[in-house]
């Protein structure tokens, strides 16, 4: 998918949801379901990812700053949210408004707009899950540049082989021709001959429904589910360590 349509087709979406719900409750529906819940989740799996509070973390497909309001309390280092659309990084810009330190901007292309060796670790949350493979492989390029020797990068991605996301591959079906974003799965498979041509060592792959993240205190869902303990993200993830 081009560029261009990728963000005429995520503005598209977003002013339908300024049809149907506040100003609000659009912008964090913009990012998909439990803006709390998932923030949470995202933290807590950076965390043991080995983001540490001092860390310089960049988080490219920041949105409305699901991650980054989960994040402002704990966080003591640099943050650098990236996403295409304005309106989503002027409402993450206000939610962690508390950190003036932090930067919120524009992305240009599928580059990062940092020095050589600045971040510690660089997130994409449900972003590769909205890019055609080669876009996504360009990205992890720039995000190897940008990291220091020993750091991270942690993205989530549909995988073709969980059978509980079978819904989505019915659901690009169904919208085939539709002005909505695309959903791009990915294969386990790919990761290794991914990291072997970046120079990237894999640090964990993990299935999605996998528990995974280690909770300090119960997450409840918008429908009311409550977990507890260790708990699963949704998407599956991969976990990049640049070689020192």
């Amino acid at each position: 998918m081009d560029k261009k349509l990728f963000e005429s087709n995520y503005a598209t979406h977003i002013d339908g949801l300024h049809q149907h719900f506040s100003a609000d409750a659009a912008m964090r529906a913009a990012v998909g379901t439990d803006f709390d819940a998932n923030g949470i989740l995202e933290r807590e799996l950076l965390r043991v990812a080995g983001l540490r509070p001092e860390h310089y973390l960049i988080d490219v497909g920041c949105g409305s700053g699901r991650l980054a309001v989960k994040l402002k309390d704990w966080l003591t280092g640099r943050y650098l949210g990236i996403d295409i659309n304005d309106n989503l990084l002027a409402y993450a810009a206000a939610a962690a408004a508390a950190r003036k330190d932090w930067r919120f901007e524009l992305g240009d292309g599928f580059s990062i707009q940092e020095a050589d060796g600045a971040a510690d670790m660089i997130c994409f949350f449900s972003v590769f899950t909205h890019l055609l493979h080669e876009h996504s492989y360009v990205y992890l390029q720039d995000a190897k540049r940008v990291l220091r020797p020993g750091g991270r990068i942690v993205f989530s991605f549909i995988d073709f082989s969980s059978p509980h996301l079978w819904q989505i591959f019915e659901g690009n079906i169904r919208d085939l021709g539709k002005p909505v974003p695309l959903n791009m799965f990915m294969s386990r498979e790919m990761f290794p001959i991914w990291a072997k041509h970046l120079d990237m060592r894999i640090i964990e792959l993990v299935e999605s429904t996998t528990p995974f993240i280690p909770l300090e205190a119960p997450v409840t869902y918008d429908d009311g589910r409550t977990v507890d303990g260790c708990t699963w993200f949704g998407q599956s993830l991969c976990i990049l360590e640049k070689s020192d």
